[in-house]
């Protein structure tokens, strides 16, 4: 049986070894893993997907400044265990992600990703349009949602890391 619940402090070797066979080494040269780097993710939206013993999924939540938009979320990175594709499990996380979110009372989430697979969630470009990420980042794959009122709308912006770094 998949369970999803909230990730714990164990779960961080795991989660980085399945990140590393999900999304391979490329991954830290990401745009969006600037804005991780160093770090920890908004307190209580980070979730992993279990499957028995095993973990197969993960997502995180982290705190930014959306430019003159003010405080939101950068999701990423959703991972699930390729086996385990087109499953429900990366849904099942998104969910989880949104709905709490939404719960602790942020107002916007953006991401980079497959505008295919996201647009299911709500997220489409133009909430994101008028910002930018330190670094490369694929225009098109830049993507927002508004969680209640149009927060993003007419924001600019590069957007930046808050929240707790990890020496905290």
């Amino acid at each position: 049986m998949i369970v999803i619940d909230r990730e714990d402090a164990s779960s961080h070797i795991e989660r980085e070894k399945l990140l590393d066979r999900v999304m391979g080494p490329d991954r830290f040269k990401k745009s969006s893993e600037v804005i991780r780097a160093g770090r920890l993710p908004a307190d209580g939206l980070a979730f992993v997907a279990h499957d028995g013993k095993h973990m197969i999924g993960t997502v995180r939540l982290w705190n930014v400044n959306a430019g003159n938009g003010g405080s939101a979320l950068m999701l990423g990175p959703l991972a699930v265990e390729k086996a385990y594709n087109g499953s429900g499990v990366g849904a099942g996380l998104m969910y989880a992600a949104i709905n709490a979110a939404c719960d602790a009372g942020h107002r916007a989430i953006l991401l980079v990703g497959d505008p295919k697979y996201y647009a299911r969630f709500g997220f489409v470009a133009a909430p994101a349009a008028g910002l930018s990420m330190p670094g490369y980042f694929d225009r098109h794959r830049f993507l927002g949602l508004n969680l209640g009122d149009d927060v993003l709308g007419g924001t600019s912006g590069v957007l930046c890391p808050t929240g707790h770094s990890l020496a905290h």
